[in-house]
């Protein structure tokens, strides 16, 4: 006779093989009901738990597992540029430590949450992207309720879920917007979907709102235009702006890609950058140094990005409490401005 497998408890207790696996496992994310409906399957079908081979898959793989999610960026591989610039960091600072790591690309709407406790994969998980924040949020709670060991890119907010490494969003916002103010700009519009599911977006919203306070200067809602990170939205943004008849002399844009239609719209309109309207980007992506003219910006680090994101999740595999961190940004300064 063939051996008993998972799949057959969960054909006989009417649940997927996943959650047979949680349940003999004592995952807590299984009802008591389902859990005594599959130990009853499996005591019907003579099944024993091999605990030695669960030991086992237990044990660290030195392995951490670097997640990219959908993001609406441009081009086909739907991931963040910013993102991409880290991986270098990111596969160096693994090496250094001895761990190997995985890549993946994740659409939002799977089961990756519950894909990575059954398979046991990897140590711990690196996050990054999340397109809109309160659709994510669920999937947050699931690797905390599981006791997943993970660390995440994005906003430090208060009340945000997870360990979390971030740039300075809203001070880069506000450094960016200063810049302007000191360029002789008084009506700086600006250009990125700030709310609650866009929460680095909504600091860097708040930095350009201090600034302008900071000057005596009101921030209009008639310059604000909401965009998520791609040069479609940029563009389309800014001929809104320029439909409109919206005076504004500057716009602060919450990316780089933003920018950069931003950047495209304006000399459809034949405003001239930045004798007409200076224009400020965030990320400092290879393309901001080439475009004409280059791209004044805030600039990220990835490479200490990289490096903290790892070394955070190692502290919390070692049950240490990692404090999170907003790391620095700077100004960088060209002709766009």
């Amino acid at each position: 006779m063939r051996r008993v497998t998972s799949f057959d408890i969960a054909a006989l207790a009417g649940v997927s093989q996943p959650t047979v696996s949680r349940a003999l496992s004592g995952n807590a994310s299984v009802s008591a009901d389902t859990r005594a409906r599959v130990f009853a399957a499996a005591e019907a079908l003579n099944y024993k738990v091999d605990k030695n081979a669960s030991n086992l898959r237990r044990q660290a793989t030195r392995t951490l597992a670097l997640l990219f999610f959908e993001d609406p960026a441009p081009g086909e591989t739907q991931i963040n540029p910013f993102f991409l610039s880290m991986l270098g960091s990111i596969t160096k600072a693994c090496a250094a430590n001895g761990y190997d790591l995985l890549i993946s690309f994740q659409q939002l709407s799977g089961n990756w949450h519950m894909d990575y406790e059954d398979a046991r994969k990897a140590d711990g998980l690196i996050l990054l992207g999340y397109g809109n924040y309160l659709e994510y949020l669920p999937r947050l709670e699931k690797l905390v309720e599981q006791g997943t060991h993970f660390v995440r890119w994005g906003s430090l907010r208060p009340g945000l879920l997870g360990t979390t490494i971030g740039s300075d969003n809203l001070g880069g916002g506000f450094a960016a917007t200063r810049h302007l103010i000191e360029r002789g700009r008084r009506r700086i519009a600006f250009i990125g979907t700030a709310n609650e599911g866009a929460p680095e977006f909504l600091d860097r919203s708040e930095g350009w709102r201090q600034a302008l306070a900071e000057a005596g200067l009101a921030a209009d809602p008639a310059l604000m235009r909401a965009g998520h990170s791609s040069e479609d939205d940029g563009y389309v943004a800014t001929r809104s702006l320029v439909l409109a008849d919206a005076a504004f002399d500057a716009i602060f844009c919450a990316s780089d890609l933003i920018a950069l239609g931003a950047m495209r719209a304006l000399a459809d309109a034949g405003r001239r950058v930045p004798l007409d309207v200076a224009v400020v980007g965030f990320d400092d992506q290879p393309a901001a140094s080439l475009t004409s003219p280059p791209l004044t910006t805030v600039a990220q680090d990835a490479r200490q990005a990289g490096e903290t994101l790892v070394n955070t999740l190692l502290a919390l595999l070692r049950d240490e409490t990692p404090v999170p961190q907003a790391l620095p940004v700077r100004l960088v300064v060209r002709g766009s401005s």
